[in-house]
Parts: C-alpha cells; sequence; structure tokens
C-alpha cells in the first residue's frame, strides 16, 4: 500500500526517495544515483549563509522516482537535512520564498515539489537567516547574504556569490 507523504499525497516513490535522503551523507547519496539510477548531472549548488547548500541534480534514468531533478539540502558537512523531488529545476529564491515567506528579499512562485523527505539532520532554515544567527566568521570579515545568512565579505572572498 502506498505511504502519505508530507504533502498529503499517497506515493509509491516514497520509500525511494527515504533510502535515499536516509544515507545521511551527501557523498553515499551520489553514489546510490550512480548505482540505482546510472548516475546524474550536477545542476547547481547554491550556499545559502555559512552553512547551508542546496545541491540540485539531474537523474539520469530516474524510474523509481516521480521526477528526474533532486534538490538536496545539507548542512556544511555535507549532512543531509531534506531531499525534495521536482519535474523541472526550481528556481533558487522561489525555493526560499516557499521555505521562509516571512522574507521579503525571497519572492517567486514554487512549484509544488512531487515529493520531500526530511532527515533526523534537518531544523527551520529560516533560523540561519536571523541578524544574529551564528557565524564562524569574524564580524569585520563577514557580510549579510540576500536574505540573511553570513558569508565573506569581497575583500576575503572576491569569487563568491551574493
Amino acid at each position: 500500500m502506498p505511504e502519505v507523504n508530507v504533502l498529503g499525497v499517497e506515493s509509491d516513490y516514497l520509500d525511494m526517495l527515504k533510502e535515499l535522503a536516509n544515507t545521511l551523507i551527501l557523498g553515499n547519496l551520489l553514489d546510490e544515483l550512480r548505482t540505482r539510477f546510472g548516475g546524474y548531472q550536477l545542476i547547481d549548488h547554491w550556499k545559502q549563509g555559512e552553512f547551508h547548500h542546496d545541491v540540485v541534480v539531474k537523474v539520469s534514468a530516474p524510474s523509481t522516482l516521480p521526477g528526474a531533478i533532486l534538490l538536496i539540502a545539507t548542512n556544511c558537512n555535507g549532512g543531509i537535512k531534506e531531499v525534495l523531488c521536482f519535474s523541472s529545476v526550481p528556481d533558487r529564491w522561489a525555493l526560499w520564498h516557499w521555505r521562509c515567506p516571512h522574507v521579503s528579499d525571497f519572492s517567486g512562485d514554487l512549484a509544488a515539489p512531487l515529493e520531500r523527505v526530511a532527515t533526523v539532520h534537518w531544523f527551520d532554515p529560516c533560523e540561519l537567516l536571523l541578524e544574529d544567527a551564528r557565524s564562524e566568521l569574524r564580524p569585520e570579515h563577514r557580510e549579510r547574504q540576500r536574505g540573511g545568512g553570513w558569508t565573506m565579505t569581497q575583500s576575503c572572498s572576491p569569487h563568491r556569490e551574493k
């Protein structure tokens, strides 16, 4: 019998997404994509603050997934926080607007994920955007990123993305 996912929809794909998410480490999940699905293509990598990464991949042969696009949210150590499945690549700022609708720097409409699985590493990502969010950077070497979170100043990292 299909499970009911967090979006309230019956899904035969949820078990597979849970298995992938519960590898708990980005490298292990990518290995599983190679083994089970013939590989993947790295589409994008977005960093929000010091401690959150969104890795977007296209699965080569997503036979037991509801869509070919996986968005893998990790902490700074590659620990998987959540895995979302989409039919097309989501817009970065629409994704953050979906996560934190109260943050005015984020906007856009996100197509609902086809599936979503959170792991034991998950916590509310909006906490990373607060003015008093923790940082490992000295105050003189950091600046606020769009929407919140800290990033190195331009003088410390001239090629970084805002």
